[in-house]
């Protein structure tokens, strides 16, 4: 994985956009490093679809070149509180060796697959994921091991690579960040963090609940970082 100072004047790159503040932040790294961005989100079927409209705002909000939405139901694989009939945890006790309900399985390896193959087909050698390994929900796929292990397939695995066109290297600007680094960076970078959602089990009308893993995570961060968060939550 390449570090966080890298040039990319001119270079295309795809990012991986989720609507919540992590993608965005990463996205408005690689636009401040001069890449020419190419934003890709993905419809999975998940429980919080609001993300689905943050994530065309957070695009427009950076100008991306080109954002697209990729339709791809995983709710049929199931065994995640976010695509089946699984209760979101709240307030959970987890620790750091528990993988909690709202991991989807194999989410990160699927996402990267398809961002790998629009950016080859794209002329793009840079890919940009919001992952992060240290106030995270214990997600295997979050990483850095397996961050380095998908970019060094994709090298293995692609004509692009193998025919010494060019060289897929996996952006991961975050993953040694707290939350709270992760929202002061945002906000040197003019972030306006109330477009995104992090919410797994908003209300009816898209209400953040305050209570799940991401909830407390995210509210942690901007505590950590003396800020209020610009979000709506169920209890305001």
């Amino acid at each position: 994985m390449c570090d966080t100072k890298t040039s990319g004047k001119g270079k295309k790159a795809v990012v991986l956009l989720s609507g919540g503040l992590d993608s965005f932040t990463a996205a408005a790294i690689a636009k401040q490093q001069g890449f020419i961005c190419h934003g890709l989100t993905i419809d999975y079927g998940q429980r919080h679809r609001i993300e689905l409209d943050c994530a065309k705002n957070v695009a427009s909000y950076l100008k991306l070149k080109i954002h697209r939405v990729a339709d791809l139901d995983m709710t049929w694989i199931g065994g995640s509180a976010l695509t089946d009939e699984i209760a979101v945890p709240k307030h959970s006790t987890q620790n750091n060796n528990e993988i909690p309900a709202t991991y989807v399985p194999a989410r990160n390896t699927i996402f990267l697959s398809l961002a790998l193959g629009w950016a080859e087909a794209l002329g793009a050698f840079d890919i940009f994921i919001g992952a992060n390994a240290v106030d995270y929900s214990g997600y295997p796929d979050c990483r850095p091991n397996f961050l380095d292990s998908f970019e060094k397939m994709a090298n293995l695995a692609t004509k692009a690579a193998v025919t010494d066109v060019g060289k897929f290297t996996l952006h991961a600007p975050l993953v040694d960040l707290s939350k709270d680094d992760i929202i002061r960076k945002g906000i040197d970078l003019d972030i306006d963090y109330a477009i995104t959602h992090s919410c797994y089990d908003p209300s009816p009308n898209n209400k953040a609940c305050g209570l799940c893993d991401s909830c407390q995570l995210r509210l942690k961060g901007f505590a950590d970082a003396g800020l209020n968060d610009p979000v709506e939550y169920i209890d305001q």
